[in-house]
């Protein structure tokens, strides 16, 4: 037999505290029923009673467990990176407040609700970096995700080979042992698609071919909207404002090449519920499992026994004096 908890000092106050207070009331008895020339043999069916619900109470408290038994535990393991686009164009707030803005509240949530996998944070434009490497640490996340702005990175352009690249370059140096290889590896592209780049098949095959699933969300209206630029918007050479609209075809086509799938933000629809569930669907894929001993808690029993107990002491009625 096992304990969930030890005897402590609090406890064993208690045990001595009432030994003492009712040796005294027991002390006090045996005075009167001597007054009166009388044997209080009863007192002593009330002494047993109680002390035996007493040590039952820290019994249960102290919580017995037995019935030893195997028990197989399954854990599931995800890597999961996010990539956030932090091109200009995610400044236009055709979604309001802006699509960056709302990037942001995705990967928030995206990060509150995978809190028992491993999550690492991207940002790219037409070159890509880690914010964070692999990691259980929420609040660090949620930290790097609030600091997000499309000044931290150039702005020639949009490219996803960088970031592709990048991310089958950590997520690959992941699967070298057996415990990791029982990990689902996933990359949460959120871009609004503007600018397909160069190369991304050849770099969608390898990370099909390694079982890296890309989960595409666009962020942004087909309608588009302007880019702001200070007090102003973004105009372009010839000094007509400049209109950003989402291209969802080229992310469509990653998701499909790695065997993932593509989910959309706008001022109408948001798909965030759809990407989670679709994530989570791919947990039952790859998981690992191991046999524990485990046992039960039976602090019931003795705890009911004690209560039964205490209604016997108020029912039952010893007369200790007859006068």
């Amino acid at each position: 037999m096992t304990w969930y908890q030890s005897l402590t000092l609090l406890e064993l106050l208690l045990g001595a505290a009432f030994l003492v207070l009712y040796t005294g009331y027991l002390l006090r008895v045996r005075r009167v029923a001597l007054f009166f020339k009388q044997r209080p043999h009863g007192v002593w069916f009330k002494f047993v009673l109680r002390h035996l619900y007493l040590v039952l109470l820290i019994v249960a408290i102290l919580g017995p467990s037995f019935g030893a038994m195997k028990k197989e535990i399954r854990t599931i393991g995800k890597d999961l990176y996010i990539a956030v686009d932090l091109s200009l164009s995610m400044d236009a707030t055709d979604v309001q407040p802006s699509r960056l803005e709302r990037a942001k509240h995705v990967t928030q949530r995206l990060i509150s609700r995978f809190n028992s996998d491993r999550i690492g944070l991207m940002v790219f434009s037409d070159e890509a970096h880690i914010q964070s490497p692999l990691t259980y640490d929420q609040n660090a996340l949620q930290l790097y995700t609030q600091t997000l702005r499309t000044s931290l990175l150039p702005h020639t352009g949009t490219s996803y080979v960088p970031v592709l690249e990048l991310a089958l370059d950590k997520l690959r140096q992941r699967s070298n042992t057996a415990e990791e290889e029982q990990k689902a590896r996933v990359l949460v592209l959120i871009s609004d698609g503007e600018d397909f780049g160069s190369d991304v098949t050849r770099l969608a095959g390898q990370l099909q071919r390694e079982n890296i699933r890309v989960y595409a969300l666009g962020i942004g209206t087909t309608e588009g909207g302007r880019i702001p630029a200070g007090q102003a918007f973004k105009t372009d050479q010839e000094g007509r404002e400049v209109i950003t609209k989402l291209k969802p075809e080229p992310l469509e086509q990653l998701a499909e090449l790695t065997d993932g799938a593509y989910f959309e933000v706008n001022d109408r629809v948001s798909e965030t519920s759809k990407l989670i569930s679709a994530i989570n669907n791919i947990e039952g894929e790859l998981r690992e499992s191991k046999t524990i001993d485990v046992t039960a808690n039976k602090y019931v029993y003795p705890l009911a026994l004690a209560l039964f107990l205490i209604l016997l002491d108020i029912l039952i009625t010893v007369k200790l004096i007859r006068i």
